[in-house]
């Protein structure tokens, strides 16, 4: 697991990225950002990996509210980072907007092999963030998509767990977890991370 950089330790609740994280350098972006936590009363906990490819993995999601903190930090730490998304969701003209903005449209009956697809783009960027909810819906879910830990052990990239906390009102930044290639031991240490009391719905994580 990583540990804080010189330079880079959270001594603030809207922490900057690192030099080598993607990012996107419209300053807009962040103030924006701050803004909109600062409406919420959230902020950011945690340092963001100083690595130019990364899997960010976002729980518990168990309301639609978690768009709204999710995307409130990724404008303040202005992060350039794409995310998935039902297609449905991309119509006009918030389709336009979500695709500016970061959001792939998938399409679950016409996706094909993502995994492949996803992989095959991480190796030929210099820097890549993708984000990824792993229980796929807001519903409680059994297990959780797995995915993302696959597009992570065959790119070769770290994954970047991230908490949506209710109980504290932060964007929580976790230690980057390598993955080892045992899906279901990785998985539990993962899983492990996150707890029923951080989401705003409790009984459906």
């Amino acid at each position: 697991m990583s540990t804080p950089l010189p330079g880079h330790t959270n001594k603030t609740e809207f922490p900057v990225l690192p030099p080598r994280a993607p990012r996107v350098a419209a300053r807009w972006r962040r103030s924006l950002g701050i803004l909109l936590m600062r409406l919420s009363g959230w902020r950011i906990s945690g340092n963001f990996p100083d690595l130019p490819k990364v899997m960010l993995i976002v729980a518990p999601h168990t309301s639609n509210w978690d768009f709204y903190h999710g995307f409130s930090a990724y404008l303040t730490l202005q992060l350039d980072c794409t995310w998935f998304g039902k297609h449905t969701l991309f119509f006009w003209p918030l389709g336009v907007l979500a695709r500016r903005f970061g959001g792939m449209a998938i399409d679950r009956t016409r996706s094909g092999n993502m995994v492949q697809a996803t992989v095959e783009e991480y190796r030929r960027r210099e820097r890549m963030c993708i984000a990824i909810t792993p229980e796929g819906t807001r519903s409680k879910v059994a297990e959780w998509k797995l995915g993302f830990y696959r597009i992570a052990v065959e790119a070769g990239v770290p994954i970047v767990p991230v908490a949506l906390d209710y109980s504290k009102r932060e964007v929580t930044i976790m230690p980057t977890f390598h993955p080892t290639g045992d899906a279901a031991a990785d998985l539990a240490k993962i899983k492990a991370l996150y707890s029923a009391d951080m989401a705003r719905s409790p009984e459906k994580f």
